[in-house]
């Protein structure tokens, strides 16, 4: 008995460390081991491949998996575009259904079968202002071109409160230049306004900015103007306008504006005018605009496709100065160490704004204004009226041809930028004579003072 406790002491140890001494028929059986017949085992060995066919399976399994993983890959995300080339550029444009990712459908199918209609398929096409994939509707409709002002303060004293734009962020395109008091006022270029519900500070038009809407066939939007330099471009039939009620307009959209002195509190009154965008769309209905781009337009800016262009033989820059980093009258440099400029993101491929030392931030969400491109336009200026301090207006060239820089990818490209006339588009091209290719997203553009751009810095 002792013998035969010693035995079953020592096959438990044994086993317990997976090994036995007990021969295959013996009547012992051991708590939670499995109870296999001699058939059973051998009906288990004949479905179980040796070492080497398993290992042939697993491995064919893994190369299945390989294949089928690379077939489901995206395409790559970097292409690299040599000097003057063009990597499948978006040229003619394709409307596409949008493609729903696996929780918007689950969400839409409840949703339909709650109300028991059915969810119609959003059809989408790439932007002419941004090159991104949107839904058709506000590719292909007409948009919205709205001044806004850039100083430090939203007033004319060292008193007043800190200018803030609402909703700049939003803004496909924006564009730049100098104005009297030798700052820069903004102009924004929105296709995706339809969830905005004001914009501004609206500031007041230079017709500079004008022409330059004009090569987007922009519904042009301003609250005030240069009266002897704008009031009869503006009231002529050569750009479609959406103004609010100042000195000079012919035909105003009064409904389409409002004044909030809490946006801003303390702040000018020229700095307390917004746009109302709920009501733009019966604004641009009662003035008969067309509400699509129109036969005249002209796809200015050219971009790559769903990749990126790299442009890897051109130099790396990470900074740039439009007006320098010291003080100078061009328009971009009143401020010693705090002059305007752009820096690049190489994580997220964004150029972010910042000036008076600080970021600019949108005041509706408090985001940084990054976009994908910045385009230096050299253009030639000069004082309209240089013996009168109190109107010093200021003119540039934006027809024509000139030295252009376009910094994409952390490079740049210099070239030139062309517009043959007031509604052509404003091309740009490199070196070569090739249409410079511009990556997806939003592209800031500076107007910089010839006369001053020996200023321009980059690092």
């Amino acid at each position: 008995m002792k013998k035969s406790m010693l035995i079953l002491v020592l096959a438990l140890a044994l086993t317990l460390t997976g090994c036995s001494i007990l021969p295959e028929d013996s009547p012992i059986i051991l708590e939670g081991s499995p109870i296999e017949t001699s058939e059973a085992l051998a009906e288990t060995e004949s479905k179980t491949p040796s070492s080497e066919e398993e290992s042939e399976e697993e491995t064919s399994e893994e190369e299945t998996s390989e294949e089928e993983t690379t077939e489901e890959e995206p395409e790559e995300e970097w292409v690299e575009l040599p000097t003057g080339g063009e990597t499948n550029p978006i040229v003619e444009r394709e409307v596409k259904i949008k493609e729903k990712d696996p929780d918007e459908e689950t969400e839409e199918a409840q949703a339909t079968s709650e109300t028991g209609e059915e969810e119609e398929e959003q059809q989408i096409m790439q932007s002419f202002l941004t090159g991104e994939w949107k839904d058709v509707n506000v590719v292909n409709r007409r948009n919205i071109a709205v001044m806004f002002p850039n100083g430090y303060r939203a007033g004319g004293s060292n008193t007043s409160p800190r200018l803030s734009l609402y909703g700049i962020s939003k803004a496909s395109i924006i564009y730049e230049a100098p104005v009297e008091g030798r700052i820069t006022a903004l102009m924004g270029l929105f296709e995706d306004y339809d969830t905005l519900d004001k914009l501004g500070p609206v500031a007041s038009s230079r017709d500079y900015f004008i022409y330059d809407a004009m090569s987007f066939d922009s519904i042009y939007v301003n609250w005030g103007m240069a009266r002897i330099w704008v009031e009869e471009l503006i009231n002529s039939n050569r750009i479609d306008n959406v103004s609010a009620p100042s000195a000079g307009i012919a035909s105003s959209c009064e409904d389409a504006f409002y004044r909030d002195e809490e946006i801003i509190p303390e702040a000018g009154k020229d700095y307390t005018g917004y746009l109302d965008v709920t009501k733009l769309q019966e604004a641009i209905e009662s003035k008969s605009y067309a509400e699509d781009y129109r036969e005249s337009f002209e796809q200015a800016f050219l971009f790559a496709n769903d990749r990126i262009a790299t442009y890897d033989g051109m130099q790396g820059i990470t900074k740039i100065w439009p007006g320098g980093t010291g003080m100078n009258g061009g328009g971009y440099g009143n401020f010693a160490d705090m002059n305007p400029h752009f820096e690049y993101d190489a994580d997220k491929h964004l150029y972010y704004r910042y000036q008076y030392g600080e970021p600019l931030v949108d005041a509706m969400n408090n985001r940084k204004i990054g976009v994908t491109n910045v385009v230096l336009k050299i253009c030639h200026g000069e004082e309209r009226t240089p013996n009168e301090e109190k109107y010093d207006f200021l003119a540039f060239g934006v027809h024509g041809t000139g030295e252009c820089y376009v910094f994409t990818n952390g490079k740049v490209i210099k070239g030139t930028w062309e517009k043959s006339s007031d509604p052509g588009a404003n091309y740009l091209y490199d070196q070569e004579g090739n249409q410079i290719v511009l990556n997806q997203g939003k592209t800031w553009v500076c107007c910089v003072w010839k006369e001053y751009s020996q200023y321009l810095t980059m690092e």
